[in-house]
């Protein structure tokens, strides 16, 4: 098959977390199993660009990746170049995967496909969860969404990561044909030996943002009454961050929080190995690949309802799902905590698990099925 993605950035622009390795991965997968894959994304890595020649094809790991100039420096990644492009040489491809939803970058990408004649799967990424829907620009989400962004979807498959975002799916557009298939996550092969903690140490890692529930979290660990340490690991915008920090301060928790900062790959293993437990008390989180990382790694986990992974955490027993209420998250740490038994088995456990439900090969090979199936579809 000869598969085109569209991403509004590419690595290695990891500023924008989790999204950027898994898309990566699963293109890199697609290329070993013997597929032609091009990737079009922008130069976008934050507020700056990413020092590529723009408009020239660079092999990236097996990957035929060309990168664009964008003319904006925001959300949007406009991109002219991208889309006359596109324009030109989509014909070309069996299918195309539009990678998330609300870049004004993929939007148009997306209606160009269409007008073209082109096979679409479209990848939102939690980005058509009622979570986004209802936050930031909300006027100008609904009036994109009813001027084209329905007709757009409605013409396209959907791809989801979890079984929580194939129903936000089917609510924004019923009856929409789709699949689920999870992330493909780069995990290191290095064995499991973990530290003995002087306290019970967990990790919070991931982007510092409101959605993720922090301050949530941050509630919570003032009601634990036993010796703890939260390590934060991640960035995010700086008044934000200053506001956390500040909340900290008046929680009067600072003996309970460490802030780590961003951590790279080379460190990110050790710390999710050799913590007690990993939290995630998001409002909304479609996948999260740092779930499956940390597991991988022989840690426990414990999450909100509302990151997607949960249900798979509960029906494996590897963890601990709690709603977003403070005295619920206080009371699966006291759990997660009191449980030792359980929490050795997740470290002898958690490895097996994720390898067999997360494999490479199984799951390209899923993909290259529903590639297929939408490109004999008659129907769009």
């Amino acid at each position: 098959m000869k598969i085109l993605h569209i991403v509004p950035s590419y690595k290695p622009a990891y500023i924008y977390g989790g999204p950027i390795e898994s898309v990566s991965k699963l293109c890199q997968g697609l290329a070993k199993a013997g597929n032609t894959v091009d990737v079009y994304t922008t130069t976008a890595n934050g507020k700056v660009e990413l020092e590529v020649e723009p408009g020239k094809v660079i092999d990236v790991d097996g990957v035929n990746v060309t990168y664009f100039k964008r003319e904006t420096k925001d959300h949007t990644h406009i991109s002219l170049g991208l889309w006359v492009h596109l324009w030109k040489n989509v014909k070309s491809y069996d299918i195309v995967n539009i990678q998330s939803w609300w870049s004004f970058l993929v939007i148009v990408a997306a209606c160009i496909c269409h007008v073209r004649g082109a096979k679409v799967i479209v990848s939102p990424r939690g980005m058509l969860s009622p979570y986004i829907f209802n936050s930031g620009h909300v006027k100008k989400k609904k009036l994109i969404h009813d001027f084209v962004g329905r007709w757009a979807l409605r013409k396209s498959w959907f791809h989801a990561t979890a079984e929580a975002e194939v129903i936000e799916c089917k609510k924004v557009i019923p009856g929409w044909r789709g699949f689920m298939i999870a992330n493909n996550v780069t995990l290191p092969d290095v064995p499991v030996i973990k530290k003995e903690n002087d306290v019970f140490t967990m990790i919070f890692m991931s982007r510092l943002h409101h959605k993720k529930g922090i301050e949530i979290l941050l509630h919570a660990l003032r009601d634990v009454n036993f010796p703890v340490l939260l390590q934060i690991a991640g960035s995010g915008d700086k008044d934000y961050v200053k506001k956390l920090k500040r909340l900290v301060r008046d929680l009067k928790i600072e003996n309970k929080v460490e802030w780590l900062g961003w951590v790279n790959r080379e460190t990110k293993f050790d710390i999710l190995m050799n913590a007690d437990l990993f939290v995630l008390t998001s409002m909304n989180e479609n996948f999260a690949n740092v779930v499956v990382e940390s597991l991988h790694m022989g840690t426990p986990v414990l999450l909100s309802q509302e990151v997607a992974l949960s249900a798979f955490v509960a029906d494996h027993q590897l963890g601990w799902v709690s709603s977003l209420s403070t005295k619920d998250v206080t009371a699966k740490i006291d759990m997660a905590k009191n449980d030792v038994e359980k929490r050795k088995w997740i470290e002898d456990s958690g490895r097996r698990i994720i390898e067999e439900n997360f494999s490479e090969k199984v799951l390209i090979a899923q993909y290259m099925e529903h590639y297929q199936e939408v490109i004999n579809d008659t129907n769009i």
